[in-house]
Order: structure tokens, then sequence, then C-alpha cells
């Protein structure tokens, strides 16, 4: 039996355009293959052995003879592309119907009655880039100490706040009350607090987000881990984007890097179950901001801090490295794109050069997962345990 499944999400890496793309507007969107064209060809030398290359073509990873992992794509089959669609897939669940959207800004009586429930006006209630509306509000904000409501093409209601006007503690516990408002019809996927600092000018945003998920509808990938007796350690956003439920470690992280660190450390503490991290710079830092520059340098970062990740395995621990959707940076869009995710699975026990071709719901990832743990199946997706198993009969 498997002892412990690190289970690593490249927060929006996509690798090419879904068939149904184009009712989402995003013909054309290829995150990692077009970053790759952009910048002239990127250096992944470690998921290139892997058979990252083997997967679709990217410009300076060509495919190798014999990759070193189990490798394909898999197709997203819940309605959107967002963050907490595409984890939640990956544990299992998958939605019929995408969360509400905002594209022109939140209905006056819920921001009336957010207003009514916080004792403050507030400023904004429109779609904008994070980045730009704090550049464009925040003297306003320190001024009137009134927060900063905007949304996305994602199903986001996100406050942000200067920590010298509202405290991160504060800005949370107002998030908090947002969540309880946005229920039902207008069951947004997250409510997000943005904390910036600075001053006029040079306003920054800082590591103290945090995001306040729905719960999921139904048991998911953490659960039957958890109710499995074993642990379930997630890093970086995992905790926010479930929840918290079936977690029994969280582990904040400031950047990709700081992700690795945490993820090294989780897979020395866990004696047995899932360790499930979540590095956001690529989407957050890269592709909301359309920087494939910034972007490739990311991809390479963690590409070279791969071979101590490989390291820590031991012999009955499994890889798996993927993402949740897309955001190419080199489109017009500044939005997440439907798009398949890349799947590695690498560890002495799995047969390494399996094509998995294309896997027909990032569920198929999590229910594998199970099987590797000898945990209950979930509700949906298809285990490729077989097929990549060793010692499968």
């Amino acid at each position: 039996m498997i002892q412990k499944v690190i289970l690593i999400v490249l927060d929006s890496v996509g690798v090419g355009e879904l068939p149904d793309a184009a009712k989402y507007g995003d013909e054309g969107s290829n995150t990692l293959g077009n970053v790759a064209k952009a910048v002239g060809g990127l250096s992944l030398p470690n998921m290139q052995k892997m058979g990252i290359g083997n997967i679709i073509d990217i410009e300076g990873v060509p495919a190798v003879k014999e990759p070193t992992a189990a490798y394909g794509k898999a197709a997203e089959k819940s309605a959107g592309k967002d963050t907490t669609t595409g984890h939640w897939e990956l544990a299992g669940v998958i939605l019929e119907r995408p969360f509400p959207v905002y594209p022109d800004g939140f209905p006056p009586e819920l921001i009336e009655e957010f207003e009514k429930r916080i004792g403050r006006k507030v400023l904004g209630n429109k779609v904008a880039s994070g980045t730009e509306i704090i550049k464009e509000l925040g003297d306003e904000h320190v001024k009137t100490g009134r927060p900063i409501v905007y949304t996305s093409a994602d199903s986001v209601f996100q406050i942000a706040a200067h920590e010298e006007v509202i405290p991160v503690k504060q800005l949370y516990d107002i998030c908090k009350i947002a969540r309880e408002i946005l229920r039902g019809e207008h069951g947004v996927a997250r409510v997000i607090a943005r904390p910036f600092v600075g001053k006029s000018g040079e306003y920054l945003r800082t590591y103290n987000r945090a995001d306040f998920s729905l719960k999921p509808p139904h048991d998911t990938l953490l659960d039957k881990v958890v109710r499995a007796g074993m642990e379930v350690i997630g890093v970086g956003k995992i905790w926010d984007i479930f929840a918290g439920q079936g977690i029994t470690k969280a582990m904040h992280t400031e950047g990709n890097m700081d992700g690795v660190d945490k993820t090294l450390e989780a897979i020395d503490m866990i004696q047995k179950g899932l360790v499930f991290s979540n590095l956001v710079d690529y989407d957050m830092l890269y592709g909301h901001r359309n920087d494939p520059v910034g972007y490739a340098k990311a991809l390479e970062e963690f590409d070279g801090r791969l071979p101590e990740i490989l390291e820590k395995l031991g012999d009955n621990d499994v890889l798996i490295i993927t993402a949740d959707h897309g955001c190419d940076p080199t489109t017009v869009s500044t939005d997440h794109s439907r798009e398949y995710v890349p799947v590695l699975v690498y560890g002495d026990r799995i047969k390494a050069g399996v094509k998995l071709g294309t896997l027909s719901s990032f569920s198929d990832i999590g229910q594998t997962v199970t099987d590797f743990l000898g945990c209950l199946s979930l509700k949906n997706g298809r285990s490729f345990k077989q097929l990549v198993f060793k010692d499968a009969k």
C-alpha cells in the first residue's frame, strides 16, 4: 500500500484549450505552451525527464524517449474555470452549474445589506484587477476608511483594505460577514480578503490574503483520507478552498518557494496520508497580470526545486503534479482560461513512461489517490491505479 501521496497543484498551469473553450472566450489559450513561445523557450530539465514535454509541444522542452513518470492531461468536467471548481473536481466534486459571477458588480440590495452589517459604506463594487483598483481607490480608502469591494470574471467577492486602516483580523471579520450574506443564489465560490500596505502610488498587496469558501456539497478526497484514519496536510490556500473541511493541518505560505519549503516540511511530518499543496504565484502574480516572462521564471524556479521533492519521497510514496485551470498570460484576457491540465505521476512503485492519454475529469486524479491510499471511493472519477501501479494485479 502507498504510504503518502504528495499532490502539487501548479495554480493555472494549463496545457491547451478544452473543446468548449469558445463558450468561455478562451479560444487559443494554452498557458504552458504559449508562455514557452513568448519567452523563446523554457528550461525545465527535471519536469522534462518526467515527461512534461510528452504531454504537449513546449518550446525548449522536447519530448523524451523514456519519461521517468506516467504522464497525460485531464479535462475539466465541471462548469466553470475558477480555483474552487478546479480543486473541488480534483477532490471528487463535479459541479453541474457554475458559481454565480457579477460582470456588472453586485446587486444594490446585497451591497446595502453588507454595508449595514459592517457599519461602513464601501468603494468600488465593480469588476477590476486587484492591483489596479488599489491604485485607483487606495487613497480614498485610506482617507475614508471605506473598504474596497470588487470582483472579476471568477465567482469572487473581494475586499481590499490597507492594513493600517482596517487591521487584518478586522478585515477577516468583515469577510466572514460577507460570507454569511452570500448564500443561495448569490453563493459565490469565495469571499477573499485582500490586505495591502504602503503609501499613495506605492501600494502593495501582502501575503495576508485569506479566502472564505463555501463548503463542498459532499465528501471529498480529503474527507475520505481523514475518515480512514490518515492525515491531510494542506499547504498554501488548500485550507481556504475547502473551508477547512477534511484537513488535519494547514500550512500558510508566502509565495511559491515558501510553498515548496512547506511541502518538504509536510512530507517529513506526515506518517501516512496526503500532502495537498497549491503554488499560487503563477496565477496571482503572472497569469492575471499578463506577464509571461515572470510566469516562465516561476516555472523554472519550481523545476529547479523539484529534485529536493523527489529526494524526500520514500519507497512507498507517490508524487502527482497537476493544475486547476489555465490563466494564459499571452492572451488579451487577464482572467482564467478553460484548459486541460497536466498530469505527472511519479514514484518507485509507479511504472515509468505510461501514457495516461486524456483523462475525462480532474476527479480521476482524486479517485486514483483514494485507490493508492486504500480509502473509500469518491462519488466521481475513475481510478487509473491499475494502469500505473507496478504491483497492480
